[in-house]
């Protein structure tokens, strides 16, 4: 895909997203925000992608809405018939807070917006470490994934290649917010709390894995928490 340093920037809001488009930004790409609206329990983190988005003067910033995520529920992201965990999550299992198919769905859609725009880039803030339990983080799916989209595409049969990029992957926590406030990432406009309040509640398991990487970064997470 000939991109004149185009790049999709899949973005939800949150802190690792945020990152990525403070990466993509200052890698100099001009930047395709991509947020997905899927039933998820709350519109905030919507909100926040906008005004990320126009913090790095996107030169788009599309809304896909995809209503049959929530349709078919099977998380506690989409469901609110299940309780999204507050006393922590077993590393060796799946959390209920893993959305079925999600991000092969995402990539999938962000995949055919780079072909419209000629996009030659897509950034996804996928992280193997915080998030091992979520098996569409693994480096694995994304190597099959940019495999897959050369196979599907127009761009892929005709001798492009769509740079599928994951500056996160393999990043503590603590070492995406020191990435991230040395690029002078806005995280006072991200939220990460699977709640959605005005103040985060502190004790999701998002918001756990959140202040515990400012705390290990050294640094004071600018958002206001119910627990602080």
């Amino acid at each position: 895909m000939a991109g004149d340093n185009k790049a999709i920037v899949i973005l939800s809001g949150g802190l690792d997203s945020s990152t990525c488009m403070g990466v993509a930004a200052q890698q100099g790409y001009d930047i395709y925000a991509l947020t997905f609206d899927y039933g998820q329990r709350h519109k905030r983190e919507i909100e926040s992608a906008k005004r990320v988005a126009a913090h790095y003067k996107a030169v788009e910033h599309r809304i896909a809405m995809l209503p049959f995520l929530k349709e078919i529920g099977g998380s506690a992201l989409t469901d609110t018939g299940l309780h999204v965990p507050l006393t922590g999550v077993n590393p060796d299992e799946i959390p209920v807070t893993y959305v079925p198919g999600r991000n092969l769905i995402f990539l999938s859609i962000a995949t055919a917006y780079a072909e419209v725009v000629k996009a030659d880039a897509l950034f996804i803030g996928v992280n193997a470490l915080d998030y091992s339990g979520y098996p569409d983080c693994r480096p694995e799916f994304i190597e099959a994934f940019s495999h897959a989209a050369d196979l599907a595409t127009k761009a892929g049969v005709s001798g492009g290649h769509l740079k599928v990029m994951t500056p996160l992957l393999r990043l503590s926590k603590a070492e995406i917010i020191q990435l991230g406030t040395a690029l002078d990432v806005p995280y006072e406009l991200t939220t990460s709390c699977y709640q959605g309040d005005v103040e985060a509640c502190g004790e999701c398991d998002s918001c756990r894995l959140r202040l515990q990487g400012f705390a290990e970064a050294g640094i004071v997470d600018p958002i206001p928490y119910t627990t602080r």
